[in-house]
């Protein structure tokens, strides 16, 4: 018989709470990186996506009950798959940071929202509102991320500090970053926030009988 979840020693606010850890991480190294070029950002991208691909895979096992874990599962696929072609050095390229982080949030994205969606139907909007938000801000940076031209190129001087030259793979590095924050703020403050306790599930017949 499956756990009920208020009885287990991990639950949600863990998963939220290593996410945010992760992208934290992650916006402090591009934040305070001189070099946005895509092996920088390919190499926080591949830590990130790694560790929050594991953590979604563990979390299937320690957190969610056995009919809850095909998104969390999926979700941890598709971000070890991103984190394992990004962590490649060879690859490490402007057109394969693009690729990589856009499909990345758009499959991820749409998995996470499409989930937290029909999540609705069975705990409520509560219990569902942090997967939509995490899930729309992950599509948002797949379309921004068409934006930026790759080959885009500007030079440009600022008066005692020099001449510097911005590009797509900076601007697209940069918003990577952003999100992280923007991602790691939510969900610290999800994991943290004190809630009310979760109703148990009814145990079907045939469970209860066995």
């Amino acid at each position: 018989m499956t756990t009920p979840s208020s009885e287990r020693a991990f639950d949600v606010r863990h998963l939220q709470v290593a996410r945010a850890l992760f992208a934290a991480l992650a916006a402090a190294m591009v934040t305070f990186s001189s070099d946005h070029s895509a092996p920088l950002g390919l190499g926080v991208f591949s830590g990130f996506a790694l560790a929050t691909g594991l953590a979604f895979a563990l979390s299937a096992w320690l957190v969610f009950p056995r009919g809850q874990r095909l998104i969390v599962l999926l979700l941890a696929a598709v971000s070890i798959v991103a984190g394992l072609v990004a962590s490649v050095s060879a690859w490490r390229t402007t057109g394969v940071f693009f690729g990589v982080v856009i499909a990345w949030a758009l499959i991820t994205g749409a998995i996470e929202l499409v989930g937290a969606l029909r999540q609705r139907t069975t705990v409520g909007a509560a219990g569902s509102r942090d997967g939509v938000l995490i899930g729309i801000l992950s599509l948002v940076l797949g379309v921004v991320l068409f934006i930026p031209n790759q080959q885009y190129a500007l030079d440009y001087s600022i008066a005692g500090a020099g001449s510097f030259t911005l590009t797509g793979i900076t601007i697209a590095v940069g918003l990577f970053g952003g999100y992280a924050a923007v991602v790691a703020v939510f969900l610290a403050i999800a994991g943290f926030s004190p809630r009310r306790p979760e109703p148990v599930p009814a145990v079907p017949s045939e469970e209860a009988a066995s």
